[in-house]
């Protein structure tokens, strides 16, 4: 054990001393530029990284009797933000649009939230990270996903602007990534390859949940082609991707994942006229009960490991 601890302290010294070069060769340039500091945040993750890939996770986390867990698909117009809680854990999906992150915020603290354990941008849209700095700003954070791709708009820069006034680290995870919360664990799907600035939605990362016999996916904004890169194995609840858009949801992909409850988070009478009425015959085949933000506003799954109770604000 001291031999591995010395080689340890070695290599964190050797990485000291190279951050130290880095700094001092670049320390202007990195201060001076917020899209370049998010390459060099992203790149200083590594040991995070490969600490989340060599974690040991089971495929289907045990039920534990009275551990339910909760997952809030909440109301926030034409954009994404999911809250997911299981035992004193927090994990928040995207954080809607830019005016809408004070909202975000104080359903967060209406729902007892006061540390977010995992953040999770999953592209940057405007409509999911636009009120990340203000959750980023009003609670303690632990891990920070996002995808590689980067972007020159200032919803971004205010995002890593936040992320570096609390010297906090990005995380970019790659597909198979496993990691728990709480009780529930987390898969991640799709993620990119940090060369979509043509079309965010593609970096999208997709994350699968599963407590028990119960399992859910997270779609962010993935489109046909996410879908197309892999096979998908069945799953009970689903957030739909893109809003319902006719890019996202194929027949294909339908036919794998089989949902027995769609999600679809969505802004009344919003001018993309999403969900598409394609999407909705796709999902009516599948015979998905469908949940839309637009009609029920904040969707509550309260799950068991068994069983899944869903309540609706209207």
């Amino acid at each position: 054990m001291a031999k591995s601890k010395n080689n340890k302290n070695i290599i964190y010294g050797l990485l000291a001393i190279l951050v130290i070069a880095v700094i001092t060769i670049f320390g202007d340039k990195i201060q001076s530029d917020n899209i370049n500091n998010l390459v060099e945040q992203v790149a200083s993750n590594y040991e995070i990284t490969n600490t989340v890939e060599n974690s040991t996770t089971s495929d289907n986390a045990r039920i534990e009797d009275g551990k339910n867990i909760i997952i809030r698909y909440l109301d926030v117009g034409q954009a994404d933000s999911i809250l997911i809680q299981s035992d004193e854990k927090n994990m928040l999906i995207d954080a809607g649009t830019n005016e809408m992150g004070k909202t975000v915020v104080k359903d967060l603290k209406d729902y007892g939230v006061q540390k977010i354990d995992y953040l999770i941008g999953t592209h940057p849209h405007e409509d999911h990270i636009g009120g990340m700095d203000d959750v980023i700003n009003s609670f303690d954070i632990g891990t920070i996903y996002m995808p590689k791709v980067q972007t020159n708009t200032k919803t971004f820069e205010d995002v890593l602007d936040s992320i570096s006034n609390k010297e906090l680290k990005i995380t970019s995870p790659e597909i198979g990534y496993k990691f728990m919360l709480g009780n529930a664990t987390c898969e991640i799907m799709s993620c990119g390859n940090g060369n979509e600035t043509n079309n965010l939605n593609l970096s999208s990362i997709v994350i699968r949940m599963t407590y028990g016999e119960q399992s859910f996916l997270f779609m962010g904004d993935a489109e046909e082609e996410n879908e197309a890169a892999r096979s998908w194995p069945q799953t009970n609840v689903i957030k739909i991707g893109h809003h319902g858009s006719n890019t996202s949801t194929s027949q294909s992909f339908l036919n794998q994942v089989k949902p027995e409850v769609a999600i679809i988070s969505v802004g009344v009478a919003n001018k993309y006229g999403h969900p598409k009425q394609t999407t909705l015959d796709k999902l009516a085949i599948m015979q998905a009960k469908i949940y839309r933000t637009d009609e029920n506003g904040t969707i509550t799954i309260t799950c068991d490991g068994k069983n899944n109770i869903i309540e609706t604000e209207k």
